[in-house]
C-alpha cells in the first residue's frame, strides 16, 4: 500500500508534468487525453493521474466530461482578458504582501529568482523562464501568506503561462517579459512594497498589451 504521503508526492509529480506539458503545447487545446495512456506516458499510477487531472480542471485547465472524457480546454483571448482584470488586482496585493512578510530566507531566495530570470533573459531560453516563473510564483504565494489570494492566484496561473507559450513568439518580447518579473522579485527581496506594487503594475500593463496585440478586434 502507498502511505499518504507518497501519494502525495506522486500527485505533484503528475500535475507538475501535464501541467508543463499544457502549458508548453505538448498536450493541444481540444486534444482528448486518457488516464491509462498519461499513467504509460508518465509512469505513474492512475490514481495520481486522476487527482492531478482533478487539480488541473479546478484550474480550467481540462475539462472532465460525462462519457467523453477529459479534454485539454481551448484558448479564448475574450476569457484571458477577463481573467488579467482579477489577475493585476490579485498580483499586486500578493506582490506588496511578500514585500511585507518574506522572511529572511525568503529575500534570499527573491535575488536568486531574479538572477535566474535575467539568464533566461540574455539567453532568450523560454523553457526555463517558464519553469523559473513557476517557482517564483509559488514564492511569492509562499511569501505573501494569504491563503484566499493564493487560492485565486492559482487558479489563474497556469492560463496565463499557457496563453502566453502560445503567443510569444509573434507578440511578446520575452526577455522583456522576464525583466519585468525579476523587478518583482528584487523589490520584495528589498522589502519595498511600493516598488513591489508598481513593478507588478508594470508586469501586467505589458502582458495585457501583449494579450490584445493577438487579436484585431478592440475588447
Amino acid at each position: 500500500m502507498v502511505d499518504d504521503g507518497a501519494q502525495q508526492s506522486l500527485t505533484d509529480r503528475a500535475y507538475t508534468a501535464l501541467e508543463e506539458m499544457i502549458v508548453r503545447l505538448e498536450l493541444l487545446p481540444g486534444t482528448a487525453v486518457s488516464e491509462a495512456l498519461l499513467s504509460e506516458r508518465l509512469g505513474i499510477g492512475r490514481t495520481p493521474i486522476r487527482e492531478a487531472l482533478q487539480r488541473l480542471a479546478r484550474e480550467r485547465l481540462v475539462q472532465i466530461l460525462p462519457r467523453r472524457g477529459v479534454i485539454v480546454s481551448d484558448i479564448n483571448v475574450k476569457a484571458q482578458l477577463r481573467l488579467l482584470e482579477v489577475r493585476r488586482e490579485v498580483e499586486r496585493l500578493v506582490a506588496r504582501s511578500a514585500a511585507r512578510r518574506a522572511t529572511p530566507a525568503e529575500r534570499v531566495r527573491f535575488g536568486a529568482v531574479a538572477k535566474a530570470l535575467k539568464r533566461a533573459a540574455r539567453t532568450n531560453d523560454d523553457v526555463a523562464f517558464l519553469r523559473i516563473d513557476r517557482e517564483f510564483n509559488e514564492l511569492c504565494l509562499a511569501a505573501a501568506r494569504n491563503e484566499f489570494a493564493s487560492t485565486a492566484m492559482q487558479l489563474m496561473a497556469s492560463l496565463s503561462r499557457r496563453f502566453w507559450y502560445l503567443h510569444y513568439k509573434q507578440a511578446a518580447d520575452m526577455p522583456e517579459t522576464a525583466k519585468l518579473h525579476a523587478d518583482i522579485a528584487l523589490a520584495i527581496a528589498a522589502g519595498d512594497l511600493e516598488a513591489a506594487a508598481q513593478a507588478s503594475d508594470a508586469l501586467l500593463d505589458n502582458i495585457e498589451a501583449f494579450t490584445r496585440s493577438t487579436v484585431s478586434t478592440d475588447f
